[in-house]
C-alpha cells in the first residue's frame, strides 16, 4: 500500500485503537496502531511517511506533538481529543496539527478529515525529493564553482565576479559554462532557482563554508578546504 494511505494511530486507549483501525480500513487506508506517544518517537525514525493520529488526551500529549513537529518531516498531524474545550484545539493548531478532531471519531468524519492530510503528504514528498536532487546536483561542483554560482545568483555580471574573485572574465565564463552543465540547466536563472530548492539563501553572497553546511553539502575532508581557502586563479 502507497505511504499516502498509511496512518499511525497514537491513542493509548486499545478500545479507541481498535475502532480506529476498523473504521480506517474501511475507507482504505492501513492504520499502525502505537499505546501511547513515547512508543511512537522511539520507533518514528524508522517508519515510512504516512499521517498521524495523534490523541491529545494522553498527559503527554501536547509534548508529543510538539516533539514530532520539531522533526519537520512535513507528516501531517491530526490531534483528537474527547475534550471540545477550543483551547486544546488551538494550542494543538499552534504547535502545527493540520486537523483537530472531537473523539470519537467515525469513518465519514476520519475520511473527511484525511484527504486534505494526504494531499498535504504528497506535497510534503514532493518538495522533500526536489531538495534532495537539488542538494545532489549542488554537491557536483567545486568549491570554486559554487562560490562563483553564488556570485551569479546574486545577480552580479561576468565582469563584476571576475573582478571581486580575482580572475580572468573568460575563466568566470569557462566556469558558468561548467556550472551549468553539472547542474543541467540552461541559464542561470534556473540554476538560481534549483540553489533556492536546495535551502540555499542566495540574497547576499557568504563563505562557501556557511552556505553548504546548513543543506548538508559540505564536502569533508583537507583537500576541499585547501581549495576553498587557496582560491587560484584557474
Amino acid at each position: 500500500m502507497s505511504h499516502q494511505r498509511t496512518v499511525y494511530v497514537v491513542d493509548n486507549d486499545l478500545e479507541t485503537r481498535r475502532s480506529l483501525t476498523i473504521n480506517l480500513a474501511s475507507i482504505g487506508a492501513e492504520a499502525w496502531p502505537f499505546g501511547g506517544g513515547s512508543e511512537f518517537l522511539e520507533i518514528f525514525g524508522h517508519l515510512m511517511p504516512g499521517c498521524i493520529l495523534l490523541d491529545l488526551d494522553a498527559e503527554d500529549g501536547l509534548e508529543v506533538l510538539a516533539a514530532l513537529m520539531r522533526r519537520e518531516t512535513g507528516w501531517p498531524i491530526l490531534a483528537m481529543s474527547a475534550d471540545p474545550k477550543v483551547e486544546i484545539a488551538v494550542q494543538a493548531m499552534k504547535l502545527g496539527a493540520l486537523d483537530f478532531l472531537e473523539k470519537p471519531v467515525d469513518a465519514a468524519k476520519l475520511a473527511a478529515a484525511l484527504l486534505p492530510a494526504w494531499n498535504a503528504l504528497e506535497a510534503s514528498l514532493e518538495q522533500g525529493e526536489a531538495r534532495r536532487v537539488a542538494q545532489e546536483r549542488l554537491a557536483r561542483l567545486t568549491a570554486r564553482e559554487l562560490d562563483i554560482s553564488l556570485a551569479l545568483f546574486g545577480g552580479r555580471s561576468n565582469k563584476a565576479v571576475a573582478h571581486e574573485l580575482g580572475i580572468s572574465v573568460r575563466t568566470v565564463e569557462m566556469h558558468r559554462a561548467h556550472i551549468m552543465a553539472k547542474l543541467g540547466v540552461k541559464s542561470i536563472a534556473e540554476a538560481a532557482v534549483m540553489a533556492t530548492h536546495a535551502g540555499l539563501a542566495i540574497t547576499q553572497r557568504r563563505p562557501v563554508a556557511s552556505v553548504l553546511q546548513p543543506v548538508g553539502l559540505a564536502r569533508s575532508g583537507s583537500s576541499f578546504e585547501g581549495r576553498r581557502l587557496a582560491r587560484t586563479a584557474y
